[in-house]
Order: C-alpha cells, then sequence, then structure tokens
C-alpha cells in the first residue's frame, strides 16, 4: 500500500482498499495510534453493461434482522428475479456445515465454488450476477478457479456473518501516508526500527535447527526470532534465494501456490461527473475479470475541491489486461466508466496512472490449503503472517494479514519467554440461529463417525471423495 506521485503531483498507490465492519483489529490499532484516516460508511452500488444492477445500504443503520436475512431483504437489487434470490436458500445448509475448521477446509477445499453453488441449486442467473461477481472481487477469479473452502470463508465473513458486515470505509488518502507512516513512527518512538530496501535472501541456522541471523541483499541480522509478513508471490521468490527454506518440505511445497495479476489505474478528467456512489463494483464485461471503480473526489482529502473528477478503476484477474499498452488501457477503462456513467463519454483523461500488479494477490484455488502453512514453522523460531496463513481466527483480507501478524508476534513472546502478548479480537460470534445450526449439525457428524469407521461416510456423497 506505497503511494506514489505522478508527474504532474498526484497521489497514486497499488488499488484501492475497502476497510469493512468487522476489522476490529485494524480499527483499534488505528485508535490505539490516535489518528482518523477514514471516510464514514459508504453506500455501494454494482454495474453490468445493461446498467445499474444493485444498491446496498449502509446496513447497520437498518433495523437488524437475524442473518441473512438483512442482507436479502435491504439490498435493493433492480434486474435480478426474486425467484432467482430464492434459489440460495440451499446454500444455507453449506454455510452452516463450513465452520473454518481444519476439517472442514478438507471437505471443501478441493470442491470449485461454482460446483458448490449448482450443486446447491443456486440458479445460473443469480451465480452469474451475484455470487460469481462477488468471488471476482473478493477472492479475485472466477468460480471455477476457486476454492469452495474459501468462498464459504470469504463471503461468510464479509457478508452472510451478521447484517452489518458488508458496512465499509476508505482510506481518506493513500494507506501509506495516512496509516503505515504514523505506524511506523509508533514502532520507532517505542524503539524498534523499520529498514526499507533490504530484500531478505536467506535465514541463517544453527546445529538445532533454530533461525541465528537473517541475510539481505546488503549485510545480516542476528536474529533472536524471524517472522515473514510476506504474500504468496514473495514467499516464493524468496524460497528461490533460500538455501535453508528449500531445505524443508513445507516450504517446497509452497512453490505449488500461486498469485492473481491485478490492474489498479487512476484517472483525472478535465470536468465534474456525478457519480451516484462513491464505491462501484462491476460485472459482465469480462467473463473472467473483476473490476472496481471509486470516486476519489468522494472518498479522498486531497481531491475532494478538485475542479475534475479523480476516478480508481482497479481490475482483478486482469491477466489479459497487463500486456495492453497504456492507450488500450486508458481507453478501455474510460469505455467501461461510460458504461455505468455516460457522462464519462464526453469527459476528458488530463492525468492518468496505471500500475500492472503480476501475481499480486493470492489465489485461493481448489486443492491449494494442502499446501497452506500455518504460523508456526518447523523452525522452532521462524514463524510466518499474512493473508494465506492457516488461522482459526476467521478473519479475511487485510485483516487476516494482521492479526496472522499479532498471532506470530504472541507465538515469539511464547519462543522468547518474556515481552507482552498483543490482544487479539475474536470476529463476532455466530448469530444464536446459526449457532444452533451448527452445533446439531456438528451432532450429526459425530455420530457418523461413531458409526462408521470411515469418518466422512455420513457426509453429502459429492464431497466424500478423497
Amino acid at each position: 500500500s506505497a503511494g506514489w506521485k505522478t508527474p504532474e503531483g498526484n497521489s497514486i498507490e497499488g488499488g484501492i482498499h475497502g476497510f469493512w465492519y468487522p476489522y476490529s483489529n485494524i480499527f483499534a490499532l488505528v485508535r490505539q495510534l490516535g489518528i482518523n484516516p477514514f471516510t464514514p460508511f459508504t453506500r455501494s452500488s454494482q454495474y453490468s453493461p445493461a446498467g445499474l444492477e444493485a444498491e446496498s445500504p449502509i446496513f447497520q443503520d437498518l433495523p437488524r434482522l437475524p442473518t441473512p436475512l438483512g442482507t436479502f431483504l435491504y439490498t435493493k437489487f433492480h434486474r435480478l428475479p426474486l425467484i432467482d434470490r430464492l434459489s440460495a436458500l440451499p446454500l444455507l445448509y453449506a454455510v452452516v456445515d463450513f465452520d473454518n475448521s481444519d476439517e472442514a477446509w478438507q471437505r471443501y477445499d478441493k470442491v470449485t465454488a461454482r460446483e458448490l453453488f449448482k450443486e446447491f441449486g443456486v440458479s445460473a442467473r443469480l451465480y452469474r450476477e451475484s455470487f460469481e461477481p462477488m468471488l471476482l472481487v473478493g477472492l479475485f477469479a472466477p468460480g471455477e478457479q476457486c476454492s469452495a473452502a474459501a468462498a464459504l470463508g470469504m463471503l461468510y465473513y464479509f457478508i452472510l456473518s451478521h447484517q452489518p458486515d458488508f458496512d465499509v470505509v476508505w482510506c481518506r488518502g493513500t494507506i501509506g501516508e495516512m496509516i503505515f507512516k504514523p505506524w511506523v513512527e509508533s514502532i520507532e518512538k517505542a524503539g524498534g526500527r523499520v529498514l526499507t530496501n533490504q530484500r531478505v535472501q536467506d535465514i541463517l541456522i544453527d546445529s538445532d535447527g533454530k533461525a541465528t541471523g537473517v541475510v539481505t541483499n546488503e549485510q545480516t541480522f542476528p536474529s533472536d526470532a524471524v517472522v515473514f509478513a510476506i504474500n504468496v508471490s514473495g514467499i516464493k521468490q524468496l524460497l528461490r534465494h533460500s538455501s535453508t527454506l528449500q531445505s524443508r518440505q513445507e516450504f517446497q511445497n509452497l512453490m505449488n501456490l500461486g498469485g492473481i495479476d491485478a490492474l489498479a489505474t487512476r484517472l483525472w478528467f478535465d470536468r465534474k461527473v456525478n457519480i451516484p456512489r462513491p464505491s462501484n463494483a462491476c460485472f459482465g464485461f469480462s467473463p473472467t475479470t473483476g473490476s472496481t471503480f471509486f470516486d476519489l473526489n468522494t472518498l479522498q482529502d486531497e481531491y475532494r475541491d478538485a475542479p475534475g473528477t479523480v476516478v480508481e478503476a482497479d481490475f482483478y484477474h486482469g491477466n489479459q489486461l497487463l500486456s495492453l499498452s497504456d492507450d488500450a488501457i486508458l481507453s478501455m477503462v474510460q469505455d467501461k466508466l461510460a458504461t455505468c456513467v455516460p457522462d464519462f463519454r464526453e469527459a476528458k483523461v488530463i492525468d492518468s496512472s496505471i500500475i500492472r500488479v503480476s501475481q499480486g494477490v493470492t489465489h485461493f484455488f481448489p486443492g491449494s490449503y494442502q499446501y497452506l502453512l500455518p504460523a508456526q514453522t518447523s523452525f522452532p523460531n521462524v514463524f510466518l503472517s499474512g493473508d494465506w496463513i492457516i488461522t482459526r481466527h476467521g478473519s479475511w483480507s487485510q485483516e487476516k494479514a494482521y492479526v496472522t501478524g499479532l498471532e506470530a508476534a504472541n507465538l515469539v513472546v511464547d519462543y522468547l519467554g518474556e515481552g507482552e502478548k498483543a490482544g487479539i479480537i475474536p470476529v463476532e460470534t455466530d448469530e444464536p440461529h446459526i449457532e444452533l445450526a451448527r452445533n446439531i449439525n456438528r451432532s450429526i457428524r459425530d455420530l457418523g463417525k461413531a458409526m462408521t469407521e470411515n469418518p466422512r461416510a455420513q457426509a453429502p456423497e459429492f464431497y466424500s471423495w478423497g
């Protein structure tokens, strides 16, 4: 989330990131830092080539209903028929059955999200116009390339767990400037050092397998413990240089993981264009690419009084877009914006930024769970954090990356036998009817295990394969 400047001096960053209602630990960090980087909660719209498809309210402002009724009833769908929306009801069994346990991940991970929705009777139109767009912007890939386990975990955390969970705020500037800069200053004030431009290449270990040093491109740092806070592409790049990590099977297996290409564009126009909602998602423009666009005049302080409209348009699973020329990308972006908001057709681009991010976000593909790692590695004092790390916390995306960092820090405290553990706020508990359904479901599964030597014999046949 580092920020840069265009040649004209305008701020840019690698994509816009929302901060959703259940990001309790990130919000606690922001309060601890004494900063106020966020907008109020915003309403969102969804577009297709046919025009406006759906509008989301601010769910916390409406009477709270048992989940998922609030999401179902309060979202305004302009074209999607009720009969299609009702076809999602059988999927609630899978939502209940997937409780983020290791067993649940094992049951659902090798199934594609597309197969899951089809098996549970979701209509083709509901899948195409609702669920797959959520996957494209939540897991950054189409349903046939997403693990059903990851899909259920992501959808439950962001949308189905509690009515307000889909409410979102945005950073009022670049995240690097408004959050990371004061955070780094706080770390330095506490005696820590944050070193940039130090590319880690390996770790040194002693005869007991404990890490004793971190080797960078410039020097070696002695270490009592090591935490890698790194994405999938980063850890794979490190593995190519690190003979120490290559010596362990768990790290060798990480080479099976992959990332997804993303494209972040920012366009400055010569006039003001009225965008009905500040945050917007799109579907149907490409069968395998999700996209969003944001009114930065509304969201970011820097552009509030700008004479022309400033728009961020981001594309996920944009493999086919990264090789295009800048001019071709700008033309494509403006054309899609004009399809959603016709006044963009007459506006002229006077400044722009295009950031291509190859393999930049985690790909939770079917079968990927077997290669993911927990925070504790086979090296006694080497730990991992990131949005791809196995945790039972239940969070996703930025919140999960931060939470696994706190979990890794607490493991360091345990290992060293000194220091104060970080407090980690758990996700909000299941609503009573979901908790009851999950308890009944677990009891039935436990009974099935007790009645047969095959622990999965009582599971639905579709999910009983090895």
